[in-house]
């Protein structure tokens, strides 16, 4: 069978299942449903518009593989997805950017990616854009999601502007032709990375990454046109892109929009979703959600409680054993499952869920235990952006707690001298955009080197054992390259050292040590008195200027790379303390042992 790119897949889906349901959105209150005639209409219409726009671009001669770009800053909603298979449809590509950027992050990706039409969810996101305007001289236009354009002149126009410029004759040929010349081998989007220094890294997918990808997990996952996802994290994360567009346009399934994320819960309920991926902060909040809730029941729900979920933990253990369930058990499964399973699955808006996945960050096996004892199994996928997002998963077959899983079908692995997973499979990227030297590093002979350190059993489970890298995964989901954020809080004049803390937690948070002839000039030029250094650096006036002074930088970064909280040492990191290499460089895993307890502290509250 000939390889298809994603865009011809996507007009065999419009064909087939032209009247069934597609997308999924939330208006005046009540859901509107998209079906895939007019989706695939949508796309053809921007697709001309962008094409009568200009969207073109010549070959790149210092990047072979770049084509006209499409840059995306928006919350999910039918738009974003519109636009991003209407600019792979004109021959482009895409380069989704985080909703919590800074102009200036937006302005790195549009410019690093040549972008030359910028679609923007709302004003909030135009702003940003128009804020650094003058220094991205390449792009021609920018697009409104919502249609609301009220500033940026001419430079400025609606999605619904668009699709009027696609609605003039003359047109058709043309978007047939570019649709035909598109082949599997093309770059079709970019996924940003943040590294541990520098800029972020561009990942290239080409289209054969994207549809071997989701042909792979077609054959774990069994899902079609009556499945349903609800789409909510970020497009812009290799993740919800793979499942929200190309996971939908190949495997058929449809995809609602959560209003916001605040909605989620909401929304969820509403659409009892069959597929549900999230992220480990997400099923952190329903565990703490559920225990609130048991704790304020009556003693005997309670006990009943308690009692469904052994019985669900020992039905899952003998499942996952492969061994028989004893008729007394699978008996008692059942009254727990009508007494407690169905009715927590429901609230949840769970009820439906067939597939209940988490990805993008570690998870604890506590929670993993947590909700396989109450009959909603989770299975962890683990990956990243270089392999097109999975590189395993445990299927619902072949589950064991604490790995995640197997190689997905057609996946590689193999482990270095040094215990470093290495991946090779259709799924592994062209390289980095414009960065030869940094693909040589990852990419030895088609092995993708991928920075964590693991193990496999002897039924081929793979289990992650230690992480290579500095960069952090939130609980959330998003990469963060510390030393970044390290070397701006260095740049207040009071702070010496600092290391930044978040792998597998909900925020960011800092310990900081102080420059003690700094702070102590300080200390005497505003009256204050103390007997040691540990009593100076606990002083609440000191507290307060380095927040405010942390303050300050967490406005210059994302959101999601802001300091939540921070504690001040009493000493500074050192060599002697065992801190610091003899180049003064920072060991960050001794930092996190050595004050582990002042760690947890930051995260107890």
């Amino acid at each position: 069978m000939k390889e298809e790119t994603i865009v011809h897949i996507f007009e065999r889906r419009v064909r087939e299942l032209s009247d069934r349901t597609a997308l999924r959105k939330k208006e005046d209150g009540t859901w509107r449903d998209i079906s895939w005639r007019e989706y695939g209409d949508t796309v053809r219409r921007f697709a001309k518009g962008l094409i009568r726009l200009g969207f073109d671009m010549p070959e790149h001669p210092g990047a072979p593989e770049l084509r006209q770009s499409l840059a995306l800053l928006g919350f999910n909603r039918p738009e974003w997805l519109i636009a991003d298979l209407a600019a792979l449809a004109a021959g482009g590509i895409t380069a989704p950017i985080y909703t919590t950027n800074t102009p200036e992050q937006c302005e790195y990706i549009i410019n690093h990616s040549e972008s030359s039409i910028v679609a923007v969810e709302n004003q909030l996101q135009l702003g940003k854009i128009l804020k650094r305007i003058d220094s991205m001289p390449q792009v021609k236009k920018i697009v409104v999601m919502d249609n609301h354009a009220d500033e940026g002149g001419d430079i400025v126009m609606t999605f619904r502007d668009v699709l009027a410029l696609g609605d003039a004759p003359g047109l058709d040929a043309e978007l047939d032709r570019r649709i035909a010349q598109v082949k599997p081998g093309q770059l079709a989007t970019l996924v940003y990375t943040s590294g541990t220094t520098g800029p972020p890294k561009a990942v290239m997918l080409s289209h054969h990454n994207i549809t071997w990808t989701t042909e792979s997990l077609l054959k774990v996952i069994q899902v079609d046109e009556n499945d349903i996802l609800l789409s909510y994290l970020p497009l812009s994360h290799i993740a919800e892109h793979m499942l929200s567009v190309f996971g939908s346009v190949s495997n058929a399934y449809a995809v609602a929009f959560a209003e916001s994320i605040e909605k989620v819960p909401e929304n969820l309920k509403e659409i009892q979703p069959t597929l549900f991926f999230a992220v480990p902060r997400i099923w952190e909040k329903f565990y703490s959600a559920i225990m609130q809730q048991v704790k304020g029941s009556p003693a005997l729900r309670q006990r009943i409680f308690q009692w469904a979920r052994s019985v669900g933990q020992r039905t899952w253990q003998r499942k996952m054993d492969n061994k028989p369930i004893p008729r007394g058990l699978d008996l008692q499964f059942g009254i727990a499952r009508a007494l407690v399973y169905k009715k927590l699955r429901g609230a949840l808006g769970l009820g439906r869920g067939k597939y209940l996945i988490c990805g993008a960050a570690p998870i604890a096996r506590e929670i993993l235990e947590f909700f396989f004892s109450l009959d909603m199994p989770i299975q962890e996928v683990y990956g990243q952006s270089e392999d097109s997002g999975p590189t395993s998963f445990n299927a619902a077959d072949a589950i064991r707690l604490g790995s995640v899983g197997k190689p997905i079908p057609g996946v590689e692995v193999r482990l270095a001298e040094d215990g470093e997973i290495c991946v090779k499979g259709g799924n592994v990227y062209m390289g980095y955009l414009k960065a030869k030297a940094a693909t040589d590093e990852i990419l030895i002979d088609g092995w993708l080197h991928s920075g964590d350190v693991g193990r496999v059993d002897e039924d081929g489970f793979l289990y992650i054992t230690d992480r290579k890298k500095d960069l952090l995964i939130t609980a959330g989901g998003k990469n963060v390259g510390p030393q970044n954020i390290e070397g701006q809080l260095k740049t207040i004049p009071y702070v010496s050292q600092a290391c930044v803390i978040g792998d597998r937690r909900k925020f960011l948070s800092a310990l900081i040590t102080l420059d003690q002839q700094v702070i102590e000039k300080w200390a005497k030029e505003n009256g204050i008195t103390y007997a040691s250094l540990a009593e100076l650096v606990s002083h609440p006036k000191v507290r307060t200027l380095i927040q405010e002074h942390v303050d300050e930088k967490n406005r210059e970064l994302a959101q999601y790379e802001q300091i939540k909280k921070f504690t001040i040492l009493a000493g500074d990191f050192s060599i002697d303390g065992g801190e610091l290499t003899p180049t003064l460089k920072m060991k960050r895993k001794v930092v996190n042992e050595k004050y582990k307890d002042v760690i947890d502290a930051l995260y107890s509250e």
